[in-house]
């Protein structure tokens, strides 16, 4: 018997330079589409002043942006599998970067807001593409998790990056660069998506045999849905008018599922939600993100309308935030290997909700340092933890065919959390505010316990993610990249000499063969058996002296180039 040698492992593409500015690109695309839906936020009212927006329209130019991007997400997604990924994501980053133009050079409130809906249809063609780049590139399992990691780093930093933008760009500049400053990016995603990405032609079904009609039925629903949500403060949860747009949203999405069920090339699969720890990890991203976003839009409001801060000083508050996100991202994809994501999105979660629960304490005198900070910094490693978590839960073990079905689906759990928030939390602060107005209060002190309560209530909703987490499975590494290798080479016994033949299996039975180490052992069981055993029992059959049956033709392929003998 020769000695044991170790194989090499298979390559890691993060390891190489091109590996490198892969993800790079790839984490580009992600942060200029989410920072796009904060950065224009502090600069609304120098856009009001120049562009003369009545009070009702200026939402609409950040929640226009929030409306198609969330309502054609899980089109853009699936679009990306079935026409081919970089094709989609050159074809949203070109139709992005036209818009950001438009809405830059635009001289009316309505090129403006119409500039903002053709933006949120490039984000929701760029971002499912690009995250279903990563995840169909990075095969290895390590590779995934540091990927997926990077992702949710970036996600959780482009929050309060787009704040601090926002408010240098708008004192110092314009407010027009907060749209101009995409064209560099743009540029540079569209050059280095032909030189770095290879192109493919995946096997699309004929066109008769698209789900025309689910793809009708879950766009329309979502727009309707976002719409309700984003309109809602404006026009009050209690209106028949609220009502009856919501029932229909949800009339939308019931037809959508029924749909799904009967056609025999669905839009969405349903079987898609019986991945481990996917729907779970999409439902506490939507509550987490209804805290944290809330959180950035009144901590914003409270500095700039009751400590009189300006754009720029009430940007750069947010800086401690982005060191806090990108430390609790760091330490969430390091530990991601050893306890899994369960442990990390719970603790997050909480993270979250006490430094929320801080900042819902503000005074009507408050100051920088001792009322605001402390809970942005806690808040902000809260993210980190929470994102990077979700992103590895619900992106890990998706195989390649529905990466940009799942990344669409947990990107538009972000969107609608945010959207949620919005309209639950900042209704609770309105409310709250109007009563004390009503009583005659000093408007800076109705401000702030207005506020207060909403702060109040999006800490809830993180405790409540958090729950939900405690009671979602734990995904690790091992559920991760179903059909990946480790990056760690593996040692596997080889015989000296010319290698065994296969043992003879009778009709009836097969007796299993004797491993180095160990006795062989007459169990008998029918050839024809199937393997139906776990991936880790899979896994067993080639990485150690198991005796493990196994017929899969994925294992017999790793046992033979491993040298060793397929059970």
């Amino acid at each position: 018997m020769a000695a044991i040698p170790a194989t090499s492992a298979p390559p890691s593409l993060l390891g190489t330079r091109r590996g490198k500015l892969i993800l790079l690109l790839l984490c580009a695309v992600g942060f200029i589409d989410l920072l796009d839906a904060s950065i224009v936020n502090i600069a609304l009212p120098e856009i009001r002043a120049h562009l003369g927006f009545s009070v009702q329209s200026l939402q609409w130019v950040a929640s226009a942006y929030l409306l198609t991007y969330g309502g054609f997400l899980l089109l853009g997604g699936r679009s990306a599998d079935l026409l081919g990924r970089r094709r989609l994501l050159v074809a949203g980053t070109a139709l992005f970067g036209i818009s950001s133009l438009a809405c830059g050079l635009a001289g009316s409130e309505g090129v403006l807001i119409g500039g903002r809906l053709v933006q949120g249809v490039g984000a929701a063609m760029m971002t499912p593409a690009a995250l279903s780049i990563l995840t169909t590139s990075f095969h290895t399992r390590g590779d995934r998790v540091k990927a997926l990691g990077a992702w949710g780093g970036v996600g959780a930093v482009s929050g309060a990056a787009g704040s601090v933008f926002g408010g240098v760009l708008t004192s110092e500049v314009s407010w027009r660069w907060v749209f101009f400053v995409n064209l560099p990016v743009v540029a540079f995603i569209l050059v280095a998506s032909f030189r770095l990405i290879d192109g493919e032609r995946p096997k699309a079904p004929p066109l008769r045999d698209f789900d025309t009609v689910g793809a009708g039925l879950i766009t329309s629903g979502m727009l309707l849905l976002v719409y309700v949500l984003v309109n809602a403060p404006t026009v009050g949860w209690g209106t028949a008018r609220t009502l009856g747009e919501l029932a229909g949203a949800l009339a939308l999405v019931a037809l959508f599922v029924f749909n799904e069920q009967r056609h025999s090339n669905p839009l969405v699969p349903l079987s898609l939600f019986k991945i481990k720890g996917l729907w779970e990890a999409d439902v506490t991203q939507v509550l987490a993100m209804a805290g944290f976003y809330t959180m950035f839009f009144l901590v914003t409001l409270y500095m700039e309308e009751v400590l009189r801060y300006s754009p720029i000083r009430a940007g750069l508050a947010y800086l401690p935030v982005t060191v806090g996100a990108a430390v609790g991202a760091g330490m969430a994809t390091k530990a991601i290997p050893r306890i899994g994501t369960r442990p990390l999105i719970a603790a997050g979660a909480l993270l979250g909700a006490a430094g929320v629960f801080l900042l819902s304490r503000v005074p009507v005198d408050g100051t920088y340092a001792p009322d605001i900070l402390p809970g942005i910094i806690i808040m902000g490693a809260g993210v980190g933890l929470v994102l990077v978590g979700v992103q590895n839960a619900a992106n890990g073990g998706v195989p390649a065919d529905k990466a940009g079905l799942a990344a669409s689906l947990i990107t538009a759990s972000f969107q609608l959390g945010g959207a949620l928030g919005l309209a639950v939390f900042v209704s609770l602060a309105t409310g709250r505010t109007n009563q004390l107005l009503a009583a005659h209060a000093r408007p800076s002190e109705a401000l702030t316990l207005g506020f207060q309560r909403g702060l109040l209530g999006a800490s809830i909703a993180l405790v409540i993610a958090a729950l939900i987490a405690l009671r979602a499975p734990n995904v690790r590494v091992v559920d991760m990249a179903p059909d990946a290798d480790d990056n760690q080479p593996l040692p596997v016994p080889a015989a000296s000499g010319p290698a065994p033949e296969a043992p003879h299996v009778s009709a009836g039975q097969a007796e299993l063969p004797a491993l180095p180490g160990r006795a062989a052992e007459g169990t008998a069981v029918p050839a024809h058996r199937e393997s139906t055993h776990s991936r880790a029992a899979l896994q067993r059959c080639w990485t150690a002296p198991r005796t493990v049956l196994c017929d899969a033709r994925m294992c017999r392929r790793r046992c033979a180039a491993r040298g060793g003998r397929h059970l």
